[in-house]
């Protein structure tokens, strides 16, 4: 999966120029958390988060009056506190590796970019959407998670018994495991009980760590 087919697109922008207010108004109505900075030329300049316009209001604590709070406040652009250095991504850039971008940089977005034009924005959010596909979340099922060999063959046995015994797979991911001889394997099959899927899997594993029955998410 590649990053372009889960992006938000068009992405909403604001100019380095518009005051903090007017951009946390566009995100709130918006129902977004940062959007990308352009310039004039709409070459992009920064990325803004509702974070950056909230620390630039003024706090409770302040002994200012309303007269030179609002003063002060309309001086303010999105360019005196946008985040100048931005990471972005390509539209062809596998969704892990964005994934991977925005864990290491501890960030909650990133502009999707085709040579120097903006043409999406990818954020956790995003992410989160692509973990329930994944984990197929929203469909109902036999989910199973087991501790298996880390060894060549595995997957291909598992996969083997469950379509052997006419269940079908709606999910499978495999995750670290206890150490590097074995990993987690968790999966979802449907047309199948769990006492079914027990007996079909118990020759191929090392553990039955969970199997239950579940669940649409509302």
């Amino acid at each position: 999966m590649l990053v372009k087919s889960r992006m938000s697109s068009p992405v909403i922008t604001v100019t380095e120029g518009t005051p903090v207010m007017e951009a946390l108004d566009l995100m709130k109505r918006e129902r977004i958390r940062r959007t990308p900075v352009v310039n004039a030329k709409g070459k992009m300049v920064g990325i803004i988060s509702d974070k950056d316009l909230l620390n630039a209001a003024p706090s409770d604590a302040t002994t200012l009056s309303v007269w030179e709070l609002n003063y002060l406040i309309s001086k303010v652009r999105v360019k005196d506190v946008m985040t100048k250095k931005v990471l972005t991504v390509e539209e062809n850039t596998p969704i892990e590796e964005a994934a991977y971008v925005m864990a290491d940089n501890k960030i909650g977005g990133l502009p999707v970019v085709r040579g120097e034009e903006i043409v999406g924005l990818i954020t956790e959010t995003d992410l989160f959407k692509v973990f329930l596909e994944f984990m197929g979340a929203r469909d109902n099922g036999v989910r199973v998670t087991v501790l298996v060999p880390n060894k060549p063959g595995v997957l291909a046995a598992l996969t083997r018994v469950i379509a052997s015994a006419g269940g079908s797979f709606i999910s499978l991911g495999v995750f670290d495991g206890l150490d590097e001889s074995n990993k987690l394997v968790t999966f979802k099959v449907r047309r199948m009980e769990e006492t079914a899927v027990q007996e079909q899997i118990a020759p191929h594993i090392e553990q039955l760590v969970d199997i239950r029955t579940c669940c649409t998410a509302e």
